[in-house]
């Protein structure tokens, strides 16, 4: 089994001390299982080869890619991030791989579906909260529902949930062939998956990640992403 795990520049320093890595490893992958990757790092394995794709948190995703320019200064890009987790979803989406996104990955999900973002949750909306919280990044803040249940999510968690809060973005419009699955208190999209069948499909705006050691249902999700990952490996050494 490969995992790619698609993270920002930084985070590739920290290597297995990365919360990504922790939260995989804690969730049944063993450490040569997972492969940190960005653009322009070490040539990784062939993208055939992996049997399943996290993209992780980082930089906003390009106004350009869903037709508006640059609103703020808070807005921080990385183009070729972008390009090349478009590229991850392109392969994974067409070999049915399973994929997870989390928090930037939710809005490069949303993005490469023809969706849009509020650039600045603070600048376009007129929310009370403040979803980029201070503090401990493993602390919650608010709570998510899940709306849908037929989604994977429900399967993990139903009803209301506490989570943590790290963004200053989130989903506007819905891309198509996404369903959302969650939402928060004032009406954000937590979480999304595809519309169609599919092995495995979520993305969340949250990081479990940052919560797994005090809230078990978080490291569930990434449980459930490691089993199906697991299962699509092992299907391929069947058949190939």
């Amino acid at each position: 089994m490969k995992i790619a795990l698609s993270v920002a520049q930084k985070e590739v320093a920290r290597g297995p001390e990365s919360p990504y890595f922790k939260a995989l490893v804690a969730a049944g992958a063993r450490p040569e299982e997972i492969q940190m990757v960005v653009p322009g790092g070490p040539r990784p394995p062939s993208l055939d080869d992996f049997d399943g794709i996290l993209l992780a948190g980082g930089e906003d995703v390009d106004p350009e890619l869903y037709g508006e320019p640059i609103k703020y200064p808070s807005v921080k890009t990385n183009r070729a991030r972008d390009e090349f987790e478009m590229t991850l979803l392109d392969h994974g989406i067409k070999s049915r791989v399973p994929v997870l996104g989390i928090c930037r990955g939710i809005q490069t999900i949303n993005v490469k579906f023809g969706g849009t973002l509020y650039q600045d949750l603070k600048s376009d909306t007129s929310l009370d909260r403040n979803h980029k919280q201070q503090g401990s990044r493993s602390e919650p803040t608010h709570s998510v529902t899940v709306t849908d249940p037929d989604s994977l999510l429900h399967g993990i968690f139903t009803g209301q949930r506490p989570v943590n809060s790290l963004h200053h973005q989130a989903i506007k419009r819905l891309g198509r062939g996404l369903k959302v699955t969650a939402h928060s208190e004032d009406g954000l999209v937590e979480a999304v998956e595809l519309a169609e069948e599919y092995p495995f499909f979520l993305a969340v705006q949250w990081h479990p990640e940052e919560m797994v050691a005090a809230h078990p249902e978080q490291l569930s999700i990434f449980e459930r992403f490691v089993a199906h990952c697991r299962d699509r490996a092992a299907k391929r050494m069947v058949t190939g």
